[in-house]
């Protein structure tokens, strides 16, 4: 029972994990690439689409997405669609290719992105400390139904404490990477 469920606590961590590099990975920096256009919706016939699922993505230059729709018909739809999103990305079509320029980012809007790095990884915290808080509840309940001895449970919150403390860490290093990525001009 404690494996299993110290095994599942580090899953919850590490998909935690994940979130926060992919949220941070829609924060722009000053240079172009695909990813920033993930999460945007297209309408294809009725029906909601990932960007990637209706049109191919590529750079065309360090600070230019080119967008291609697989159909004509979707490229004011696909414009549309980038233009809403809460990037603040003005894309301009030239034929059946939609071109996204990157503009420069100026120091207090760094910085402001800075704040939001740190938002995002305050929440990432916050949720790897509920996990434990949530394995530490498990560990309790089980031993108040005496399924496991308390040597085994006090010994499994320290391991799970070690285990939050490593995650913590590594949200911090992220962090720190994004920023150092941010404030680079």
């Amino acid at each position: 029972m404690i494996p299993e469920l110290k095994k599942n606590a580090e899953q919850k961590m590490q998909k935690s994990l994940e979130v926060l590099k992919a949220d941070l990975g829609k924060i722009r920096t000053g240079r172009a690439h695909t990813g920033l256009l993930d999460h945007i919706q297209v309408d294809y016939y009725g029906s909601m689409m990932a960007i990637n699922q209706v049109a191919n993505l590529t750079l065309i230059d360090a600070r230019t997405i080119g967008v291609q729709p697989w159909e004509k018909n979707m490229v004011a739809k696909v414009e549309k669609a980038i233009r809403d999103s809460d990037l603040g990305l003005n894309p301009s079509t030239q034929g059946d290719i939609i071109r996204i320029g990157m503009p420069a980012l100026t120091e207090e809007r760094r910085r402001d992105l800075t704040k939001v790095v740190k938002h995002e990884g305050e929440n990432a915290k916050v949720a790897i400390r509920n996990l434990r808080r949530d394995a530490n509840t498990h560990l309790k309940d089980a031993l108040k139904k005496h399924e496991i001895p308390e040597d085994d449970e006090r010994k499994a919150q320290d391991e799970i404490q070690k285990l939050t403390d490593r995650y913590i860490v590594e949200v911090d290093k992220i962090l720190a990477q994004k920023e150092a990525e941010l404030m680079q001009v």
